[in-house]
């Protein structure tokens, strides 16, 4: 889901920020010169910047319509962090600008104000198949050297139909004081939740009005930090919600937003009488359920076209599915509402799963509107035990949900891409409303089984085919792979790929077979040949029997033994098999051969060995992955499994020449 807004508003904005900057500069407010005098931490001596002050004031009226201040001072302290001086704010027709402010305070007190051709304003985003009206207005401070600070103030009138604000309370850059300050009317209430960091008990500054504040909190640095969880799902975060939002429970927060986007999208999914006649003739004739959903899903995958026209509420509110179905484009909550109507043409009921594209953001102890993503999670009746719907959860009610994203063209209904595996997600269905969890498939859902079959000659070079067969997440990246490249670029990347494997390959073709066929695995087939795969050792011939491709998943800072304090991202589960059979020069034998490689460390395993049969060498190999992450407590485990996987892979065979 995307943020909307109003170009109409934009222009009306503007003019007024216009009119502002033309008047007489206007010396810098109390608040920002005490901010400014705020000493630098020894903490962030190494850091390119520090926040000296971000603060939020979010006052609420007796409709629960909020009005939020930021006020935010930032110390640049090397020429890197001038970016962080930056300030930004983002509006629409909901979310009116009512003014943004900056200043340059220097290291001698001297005060120089931004005007407004230091302010900038664009679109929120730059995708041609994303037409919304939401703008971002930023500046870029005059002045902004090291040691200078920058200071910001901006008020904003937050969308009226939303009762919830996330406070993101670390950044890249160490913080010194932060706060939120909530100002309820007479009798109003409020409900926090926090993630990645222990609660802050509020303090009551006024009648109904409360103040959170933190000192001193640490910058998040991923950097020379490989394979960790996104950074959104590693930040420490508050939620604060007030009005109809404001229960208490984390469970009761989770239903409330389910309800929220339940009254949000109600009848929306009403089939009309072209879909349900769409519905049932797609459906005609299907023997099973499994056949029914994979007609219906296909249909949407590649009939409605990922395009969005939106304002205001339409960057959470879908369209009408009749508007969809006859236009033919919709984003992820229209194909979601079309899709619910098809099935609920056809008796198959299906509900609204709010998630985020990537694996913990949404956090279950932290109740949220927090996610970029709509999905549908499709009610399987308890008697259905079909082995190709693999992407099943458990509800809180007792029900199994199949969980499908129709904006994921490439991905068959059954099967859920490697990011939303283990990732959670919020169901929208009324009363049994509740974050949800979706599954991590086992390893035999995805992998790639190669198989090679080659002829090396006794100058070194070798040629040969290789035939590929994908399934799961892997057939799917590789269908995108097909979708997003002509013939010329296909041969140009898969090249380039194997010639990390084989210097001097000459790369001859290549054909994929089934790739638009997304219920049957991707085949494709290499030709190729290598000048130079085997060294000559006197009389003897050096060569890898482990041809192309590797299993190893480097993380130099685990294999480093650098303390691991985040997770481990392993990728997806699936299982990956290597099988080659090189036929040697006539009059060489094999004299000797790597050792064979096995191990099992719980969450992984691999093996690999290498066999003589007459004039041939075979080796093979099978790597398993049984999660989606390990915790930092296995990053001994971790380094284990990939010293034996490049102990297996770059094992050297001998041969003699007789």
């Amino acid at each position: 889901m995307i943020r909307l807004g109003s170009l109409a508003v934009v222009c009306a904005v503007l003019g007024a920020v216009a009119a502002w900057a033309k008047d007489k500069p206007q010396p810098a407010p109390q608040w920002a010169v005490d901010a400014a005098k705020t000493p630098t931490p020894a903490s962030a001596k190494d850091a390119p910047a520090v926040v000296l002050l971000d603060e939020y004031l979010i006052t609420v009226d007796e409709q629960n319509h909020a009005v939020e201040r930021e006020r935010t001072a930032i110390r640049i302290l090397k020429p890197q962090g001038r970016g962080y001086t930056h300030c930004s704010v983002g509006y629409d027709v909901d979310e009116k600008l009512n003014y943004f402010r900056s200043w340059t305070i220097g290291t001698d007190g001297r005060q120089l104000q931004a005007m407004e051709s230091d302010f900038t304003d664009r679109g929120a985003y730059a995708a041609a198949v994303l037409q919304f009206t939401e703008r971002i207005r930023a500046v870029n401070p005059p002045a902004s050297d090291p040691g200078a600070v920058v200071v910001c103030e901006i008020e904003e009138q937050l969308r009226p139909y939303m009762n919830e604000e996330d406070w993101e309370i670390q950044s890249s850059i160490p913080v010194v004081t932060e706060a939120l300050e909530l100002a309820l009317p007479a009798g109003g209430h409020y409900a926090e939740s926090w993630g990645k960091y222990a609660p802050v008990k509020p303090v009551e500054v006024g009648q109904n009005h409360l103040r959170w504040e933190i000192k001193d909190m640490p910058a998040l640095d991923l950097e020379n930090i490989h394979a960790t969880p996104p950074w959104r799902a590693l930040a420490a975060r508050m939620s604060v919600k007030w009005g109809d939002a404001a229960v208490n429970g984390a469970e009761n927060q989770w239903r409330a937003i389910g309800l929220w986007q339940a009254h949000l999208e109600e009848h929306r999914p009403d089939p009309t009488p072209e879909i349900t006649a769409k519905a049932l003739e797609l459906t005609a004739g299907a023997p099973d359920l499994y056949t029914r959903l994979s007609r219906i899903t296909d249909y949407i995958q590649k009939n409605v076209r990922y395009f969005i026209v939106a304002r205001g509420i339409g960057g959470w509110q879908a369209h009408w599915a009749a508007d969809i179905y006859r236009n033919r484009y919709g984003d992820c909550k229209d194909k979601t509402t079309l899709l619910i109507s098809m099935l609920g043409a056809v008796g198959v009921r299906a509900y609204y799963l709010h998630v985020d594209s990537n694996r913990g953001v949404i956090d279950p102890s932290a109740p949220s509107l927090r996610g970029n993503h709509m999905i549908t999670a499709i009610e399987l009746p308890e008697e259905d035990h079909d082995p190709r719907l693999l992407a099943r959860a458990k509800a809180a009610n007792g029900k199994t949900l199949l969980i499908f994203d129709p904006t994921d063209e490439e991905t068959p209904v059954g099967l859920i891409r490697g990011q939303l595996q283990g990732a959670y997600g919020n169901i929208s269905n009324g009363a049994d409303s509740q974050v949800l969890q979706m599954p991590v498939l086992p390893p035999d859902a995805s992998g790639l089984l190669r198989k090679g079959s080659f002829k090396l000659t006794a100058d070194g070079s070798l040629a040969g085919d290789v035939a590929e067969v994908f399934t799961g997440d892997d057939a799917t990246n590789e269908r995108w792979f097909i979708k997003d490249n002509d013939a010329t670029q296909m041969h140009e990347k898969l090249e380039k790929g194997l010639g990390a494997d084989l210097p001097g390959v000459a790369f001859k073709g290549f054909e994929f077979h089934k790739a638009g066929e997304l219920d049957q695995p991707l085949d494709l087939d290499l030709h190729l040949s290598a000048s130079g795969y085997a060294h000559a050792a006197g009389p003897l011939l050096l060569m890898r029997p482990r041809v192309i491709g590797s299993h190893a998943h480097i993380v130099p800072d685990v294999m480093e033994g650098k303390a691991r304090t985040y997770p481990i991202e392993l990728g997806h589960p699936g299982r990956w098999r290597d099988s080659y059979d090189i036929t040697l020069p006539e009059g060489y034998t094999v004299d000797e051969t790597p050792n064979p490689v096995e191990i099992d460390v719980d969450f992984a395993s691999f093996k690999s060995s290498v066999s003589a049969q007459g004039n041939q060498l075979h080796y093979e190999s099978e790597y398993v992955v049984r999660q989606v992450e390990i915790p930092a407590a296995k990053a001994a485990d971790f380094r284990r499994l990939e010293s034996a996987i490049l102990s297996g892979e770059k094992g050297t065979a001998v041969l003699k020449k007789q």
